[in-house]
């Protein structure tokens, strides 16, 4: 892999300046790997050894074309594993004012997804068949949350009993009065009015939630990261959003959303500006704070 990447890029070994890996959160295994890799690569080269934060990576996404943000600009990381506003005072200098406090946005596509029998992973499907459904034909609750942060359980559990009961029963209500073969033909018959219903409002509850941060901060510079900024009715809501609030708005080309390694880089070159390197004994780690 890296033989390929230096060949597309039309450098050698010799050209590289330092090394910059993923160090937190992730799979731990990947990790493991790709640190243990990036600690050879850099100690047989003689070569600075950057760590990266993945969270970091996907705000800073936002800089590797030409067309980007101002500082200071917020960022809604929206991703499987963390949903966040950042505030982006310079490349190095970012703070998390509002994050989840349970689900993830992704986690709740996906595991909306599986409620509905679909495959893994859900959040793309639920996109697709939304775009032919009515987003307005079931209603879902929106968490009341104060502050900046998010719940996404809520939400997921009054879809989890909406399905069980085939959209029969209250939201929240715990009767089960549907058999399988009857829910099972609710969803086949209404799931682009499901996925659309359902997607409608983790978009609202996102974008509630950002429209206020623009608000208490002035900022202007608005951006989307991660790999649910990929979402084209999160997308088309954002950039609608923006033009109704005068925002300036950035989203990552879709190569730059999910994770990849331009984003490493990206994040690892201003490291390497500020002479921010790491040594051979750092580990990974699952989950960090930032």
């Amino acid at each position: 892999m890296v033989d390929a990447a230096i060949q597309a890029a039309g450098c050698n070994l010799s050209n590289i300046d330092a090394v910059a890996f993923t160090q937190a959160p992730g799979l731990i295994g990947s990790l493991l790997v790709g640190g243990q890799f990036a600690k050879s690569m850099a100690l047989a080269l003689n070569k600075p050894l950057i760590a990266v934060h993945h969270m970091q990576a996907h705000v800073l996404a936002n800089l590797i074309t030409d067309k980007k943000p101002s500082f200071p600009f917020l960022c809604l990381t929206v991703s499987g594993g963390h949903t966040q506003i950042v505030h982006c005072d310079e490349p190095l200098q970012l703070h998390v004012i509002g994050q989840t406090i349970d689900d993830a946005a992704g986690e709740a596509f996906d595991k909306t997804a599986k409620i509905l029998g679909l495959p893994y992973p859900g959040g793309p499907l639920i996109d697709k068949y939304a775009a032919n459904g009515n987003p307005n034909r079931f209603k879902f609750p929106e968490p009341q949350v104060e502050g900046l942060n998010f719940s996404f359980s809520g939400l997921k559990t009054s879809i989890l009993y909406f399905i069980k009961n085939a959209g029969a029963s209250n939201l929240y209500k715990e009767e089960f009065l549907a058999d399988e073969t009857t829910r099972k033909k609710f969803v086949k018959d209404n799931l682009a009015d499901i996925c659309a219903s359902v997607q409608q409002r983790i978009i609202s509850i996102l974008l509630n939630k950002l429209k206020k941060a623009a608000a208490e901060t002035g900022i202007k510079d608005v951006c989307l990261a991660g790999g649910v900024s990929a979402n084209s009715g999160l997308r088309k809501a954002f950039i609608e959003l923006g033009e109704k609030e005068n925002w300036r708005t950035f989203i990552p080309a879709f190569e730059y959303c999910t994770d990849n390694a331009a984003m490493i880089a990206i994040t690892g070159y201003y490291k390497y500006l500020a002479k921010d390197f790491t040594t051979l004994h750092i580990t990974p780690s699952a989950r960090a704070e930032w």
